[in-house]
């Protein structure tokens, strides 16, 4: 594996890795809050495929956090990734996105539709999602109050969520909650839980009202590349119904909704999902043919 970095367009540091051999280069987004848990057990099935790209998202991971913080919008994000193409030498690749990183995913291939061959959008809403959190609105109306809290928390309020962040309450409370506690491992929790507790506080609400101020809506219907939506049954964080609505609107699109799945699907039930992935691969991009440089 190579790990390195780049610097963006703004200054900002942006950590990347890159893994596995193939005529095959899938770029990876994750989530808010995540830089890789998700992609546990995928990885080794994708490596077999290609060569794996994996960015951290600014502010995340060993990616830097940038000067100014409302340069964390989703169009910032698909921006430092198609730079991380550009470092790797990619001309085309498959983009998988989770959470968020469906956003990203979705931006990503607006920017520059040429260079993208295909997407994987995993539990993930087009727009809005503080919107339809839980299927209400309450996350909507809150955020307002946490972002400006985030503000003036300063390094008392991160002490504090590093500290809360990964205690057994919260792992607790995320299982009560949103993950299914017959599925998830406790060890991929506590990965998610020390992940998030690294994070900014303020970065983390100011991305997540980046992502509630995006929408990929206007152009869904104009995607035209191989894509493959996996929804969660239980998803209660960016709910099925999104996801088959994505779908719905993406002319090229196959669907895979994974019975009792959460947001947490990719690594609660990943025997599924990889399967589900390699087919998917293996029918759009066989090995014969060839979209990296």
């Amino acid at each position: 594996m190579i790990d390195t970095e780049l610097t963006s367009f703004d200054g900002t540091r942006i950590h990347y890795s890159v893994e596995g051999e193939g005529p095959l280069d899938i770029l990876l987004c994750d989530g808010i809050g995540c830089d890789g848990y998700i992609w546990r057990y995928l990885r080794p099935h994708l490596r077999a495929r290609g060569r794996v790209v994996h960015p951290h998202i600014r502010g995340h991971g060993k990616s830097g956090i940038p000067e100014d913080l409302t340069v964390v919008g989703i169009g910032d994000i698909a921006g430092d990734f198609h730079r991380v193409l550009d470092a790797v030498g990619s001309r085309r690749a498959v983009v998988i996105g989770h959470s968020m990183g469906v956003q990203v995913a979705l931006e990503t291939w607006h920017q520059a539709p040429e260079r993208i061959a295909g997407l994987v959008l995993m539990c993930g809403s087009y727009g809005h999602p503080a919107s339809t959190f839980r299927d209400g609105r309450a996350m909507r109306y809150a955020l307002p109050l946490l972002r400006a809290g985030a503000r003036a928390g300063g390094e008392s309020l991160r002490r504090v969520w590093r500290l809360a962040t990964p205690t057994r309450f919260s792992a607790l409370l995320a299982q009560l909650t949103e993950l299914h506690p017959d599925f998830l491992r406790p060890h991929d929790l506590e990965l998610y839980l020390a992940h998030l507790a690294e994070m900014d506080p303020q970065v983390f609400f100011e991305m997540l009202h980046a992502a509630e101020v995006h929408t990929a809506s206007p152009y869904l219907t104009q995607i035209d590349v191989p894509v493959l939506v996996v929804a969660g049954e239980l998803d209660r964080f960016t709910p099925a119904w999104l996801s088959s609505e994505i779908a719905r609107r993406i002319p090229t699109a196959e669907f895979l909704c994974v019975r009792d799945g959460t947001h947490a699907s990719p690594v609660e039930q990943p025997t599924e999902i990889n399967l589900r992935v390699e087919r998917f691969l293996e029918t759009h991009f066989p090995p014969g043919g060839r979209q990296s440089s």
